[in-house]
């Protein structure tokens, strides 16, 4: 290997080791001294919860590990927004387990945990996955509550979820390992079934204190609300446990007994690995954002055998199309360039900018795969369309319109890989959050805007020195590259993968070695949720 491969693969693994360092962090919740207040009353924490509950040597993916990262700090934060999510497999059985975090202020809901629990079910719902949830939480964080109860995507919608998924038959189990409190007390009982961990659990509309308050009636929790009570007068739990490992153990019996589903049909063969070493993608990808590199090579890190059948390869050479399989599953890849490339005319075009010959040729595979039922994969390293009078009397716009039209209305499963940049309306084009992808991930060192930092911090300096302008104030070349610094520094904050993945605007930061298991558990999840749905493009210009 060349120095500059070195180079680059020093700074990249040194910026996965920083977000490893954050993630560890996160894991630990409220911290070990909350996680130790837990095991004193007889609980697991709510990742101890869901080791135990997830079959041993399987393999599973962590979504929202950093929501919340960096937010609510005058609150004391909210790690991991509060509640565990994660896909895996129990009892053989692929599914989604969300889990409550009560060291994370006794497990109250921020609009962030709203936010994330709504993906969550957003995941089962398209996926015709089983949930389960395991509840130990103490409601709605009430000095937010305006930001969390009334609204479409707030709390409420919750159990419209837990409605819609059992009109659906999507399997929802329910564990109530601790407090289950007002609103949050629907959910169990909108399930499938429900348990309660005798001694620790409860179920209630209002409290004891609340109760006193309303109706002057005292009484004590477990009486109004605990396991005895729920299994044996008032019926709404079905089974009670001992502790949480026995209600974990009860949930793995109900996940054995579960019937088969009908399949997609998406196909796989025996799975390869990548003849080149997935860790070359260290050296590959540069650690400036502006520097080019050739996307084939990363594309020959992830698939099987490391062989890809290229559709187009001398049209729209900015966006590469091809055919692949990842672990056995096949799938059809659209990927930007990020190298400089001649187009057929022999003029030089710029690596990871979107033409209109790139467009119309994603567009066409798009429908290609979605008339040949193959899963989508997006590796998205974009910074917008091509601007400038040729291409806006070429029709760009036009051509970009087709190809956002096509990712809009596939049928197929759609997932995205962030590899570098995310800009403006290439991360339209390109299947970002907007465009429903199944799963949209990161690399640690990508940047998601709506432009580049340099471009963005200038063209928001011009604007606050016009403005200062106006009101009669020049200012000093020193006090312009003042402004332009404090301005780059704070947009560069808001383009880090950190911050995007905080606002769940993607699902996680991920190892890039860890892309292939992301694809195949996703489409694996999808295969689960047969297509009923016709590719239709609409009406476009052609």
């Amino acid at each position: 290997m060349d120095l500059e491969f070195n180079k680059r693969e020093d700074q990249n693994k040194l910026k996965l080791s920083e977000i490893n360092k954050l993630l560890n962090t996160i894991k630990k919740g409220g911290g070990e001294k909350r996680i130790a207040k837990l095991h004193a009353q007889g609980k697991l924490s709510a990742r101890e919860r869901i080791d135990y509950l997830l079959d041993k040597r399987s393999k599973s993916v962590e979504i929202g590990a950093f929501a919340g990262f960096e937010m609510y700090e005058e609150e004391g934060g909210c790690p991991s927004a509060g509640v565990v999510v994660v896909i895996g497999y129990v009892s053989g059985r692929q599914c989604i387990v969300v889990a409550n975090d009560a060291t994370v202020k006794a497990g109250a809901w921020f609009p962030i945990t709203g936010k994330k629990n709504l993906r969550a079910q957003e995941i089962a719902m398209e996926n015709r996955l089983p949930i389960i949830y395991l509840v130990d939480s103490a409601g709605v964080y009430l000095p937010m509550q305006d930001e969390i109860f009334p609204d479409k995507e707030n709390f409420g919608r919750i159990f419209r979820n837990n409605a819609k998924m059992s009109s659906m038959g999507i399997v929802q189990i329910s564990a109530v390992m601790g407090s289950c409190v007002a609103g949050g007390a629907y959910l169990p009982i909108m399930s499938d079934e429900a348990m309660i961990v005798d001694g620790t659990g409860s179920i209630f509309l209002a409290g004891s204190y609340l109760v006193k308050a309303a109706i002057g009636e005292s009484i004590d929790n477990e009486t109004l609300g605990g396991a005895k009570t729920h299994c044996e007068i008032s019926g709404v739990t079905d089974y009670k446990a001992k502790d949480d490992k026995d209600a974990l153990d009860r949930i793995k019996n109900i996940m054995k007994s579960l019937g088969k589903t009908e399949k997609a049909g998406f196909d796989r063969i025996e799975s390869a690995e990548p003849k080149e070493n997935i860790d070359n993608i260290f050296g590959i990808m540069p650690a400036q954002r502006t520097e080019q590199y050739d996307t084939k090579e990363i594309i020959k890190c992830i698939v099987d055998n490391s062989e890809f059948e290229e559709y187009k390869e001398d049209y729209g050479k900015t966006i590469i199309c091809a055919t692949a399989r990842v672990d056995g599953w096949s799938v059809g890849i659209v990927a930007n360039q990020r190298t400089l490339v001649k187009n057929g005319k022999g003029e030089m075009q710029f690596g990871g900018v979107i033409y209109s010959e790139s467009a119309d040729k994603a567009t066409r595979f798009i429908a290609n795969c979605n008339q040949r039922k193959i899963p989508l994969v997006f590796l998205q390293d974009v910074t917008g369309f091509m601007v400038g009078s040729k291409s806006e009397h070429g029709g760009i716009i036009k051509d970009g319109a087709k190809m956002v039209n096509a990712v809009s209305n596939s049928v197929v499963p759609k997932f995205t890989i962030i590899t570098g940049n995310s800009y403006g309306a290439g991360n339209y084009a390109m299947c970002g959050k907007a465009y429903d992808p199944r799963l949209i991930v990161a690399w640690p060192w990508s940047d998601l805007a709506v432009m580049g930092g340099a471009q963005a911090a200038k063209v928001l300096a011009q604007i606050q020195e016009s403005t200062l302008k106006k009101q009669g104030k020049e200012i000093s070349e020193e006090e312009r590259q003042e402004i332009l610094d404090s301005i780059t520094k704070k947009y560069k904050k808001q383009t880090e993968a950190t911050y995007a993945a905080a606002r769940l605007w993607t699902d996680a930061i991920i190892d890039p070695t860890e892309t292939r298991t992301w694809i195949s558990m996703g489409i694996e999840a999808a295969d689960n949720s047969p297509i009923t749905e016709k590719f239709n493009l609409g009406i476009i210009q052609v």
